[in-house]
């Protein structure tokens, strides 16, 4: 389910902080217009730690988000992360394709920390004789099976079909080859920054890597805000847009978010480490940062001061066309790094 690609489907982002929608169409090949773009708030109780914890709001910010678009794919896809996924690259003995396939479970058994009765598992081979031996690499994926059928359920009860899960770190993935020409001689790190949950997804030699779901994301700058200011989580999240709130100003607010910058970058700098320490690969050369996170104010900079490489904000609009007449540009930039998972997964097809 989470490799199934030649019908269109409605990008489906559910996340912590809100429901991110995204329609496109493909005119030719790699030439993506956009027709429908939707982001819809949701309360924190609604998702917690990546799992649904009331359906029923996500399933009101869904099917409103719908209508408001006019978005009309029956199919959508979605995404999933945090610990109730395992992602891992492993070493089989090759064996044709029925034989990997009904052996792929007793491999998965022996890398899964989880009952492999209680996860969906998904596979692609990556290579095939490596180093000249006789083996097979496989990228393995498991997700808790709950987990999965928390958020096709919701997406069901608004009269859509699931037809696609992915996994975040992927979508993100889909989102930047399509507005970027591969480098097959930088290393870069693809960090994408939610609410509750950041993603990092090494890319070299022109592929994925290293992956890393990070339990930090947008909520630690909020209630350090909470804390510091006494502030209610809808002001908190005000002030850390850059807005004024009574007597706090984003100036006066500034401290406080580069502080939690500087424990988000100590989190990112333990996956480059443990990176480091296990590929074969350079160190990493370019961080592309994306999700709402991302657009903290000066967290850029100081990510960008701590790791001394190139640090850019992702535009997953970037080669997507579209119609001025149709959208508000200015409003469309202000919201796309948060929309980077919901364009990733719009790219995919059912089928494929």
């Amino acid at each position: 389910m989470f490799w199934s690609r030649s019908k269109s489907v409605v990008g489906l982002d559910i996340g912590s902080s809100g429901v991110k929608l995204v329609e496109l169409k493909e005119r030719k090949p790699g030439d993506y217009h956009l027709l429908r773009v939707g982001v819809e708030p949701l309360s924190p109780e609604a998702i917690v730690d990546g799992s649904i914890m009331d359906s029923s709001l996500v399933v009101d910010a869904i099917q409103k988000l719908t209508q408001e678009t006019g978005a009309k794919g029956a199919s959508c896809a979605t995404s999933v992360s945090g610990h109730s996924v395992i992602i891992k690259k492993i070493q089989v003995p090759a064996m044709p394709t029925a034989e990997l396939e009904e052996s792929i479970q007793w491999e998965a058994e022996q890398y899964i920390p989880f009952d492999i009765n209680d996860v969906r598992l998904d596979y692609v081979v990556l290579s095939e004789g490596m180093s000249g031996d006789d083996s097979m690499e496989v990228l393995l994926v498991a997700v808790k099976r709950d987990k999965v059928n928390d958020y096709v359920s919701v997406i069901s009860q608004c009269g859509k079909s699931p037809a696609v899960v992915d996994l975040d770190a992927f979508a993100v993935q889909n989102a930047y080859e399509v507005n970027h020409d591969l480098d097959p001689n930088k290393v870069v790190a693809l960090v994408n920054m939610g609410a509750g949950v950041t993603n990092i997804n090494i890319l070299a030699h022109g592929s994925t890597v290293f992956w890393r779901d990070i339990s930090f994301g947008g909520n630690q700058f909020t209630e350090a805000l909470q804390r510091e200011y006494n502030l209610s989580f809808d002001q908190a999240e005000r002030v850390k847009r850059g807005q004024q709130v009574d007597e706090c100003s984003a100036a006066e607010a500034r401290a406080v978010l580069d502080s939690v910058s500087a424990e988000m970058a100590s989190e990112i700098q333990k996956t480059f480490d443990f990176f480091a320490a296990t590929a074969a690969e350079d160190s990493v050369d370019e961080l592309v940062l994306s999700g709402g996170c991302a657009q903290t104010p000066n967290l850029q900079s100081v990510l960008q001061e701590r790791f001394g490489v190139r640090t850019e904000l992702m535009n997953p609009l970037r080669r997507i066309h579209y119609r001025e007449s149709d959208f508000d540009s200015q409003w469309l930039e202000s919201i796309a790094p948060m929309l980077t998972v919901a364009v990733g997964l719009a790219v995919r097809k059912v089928g494929e």
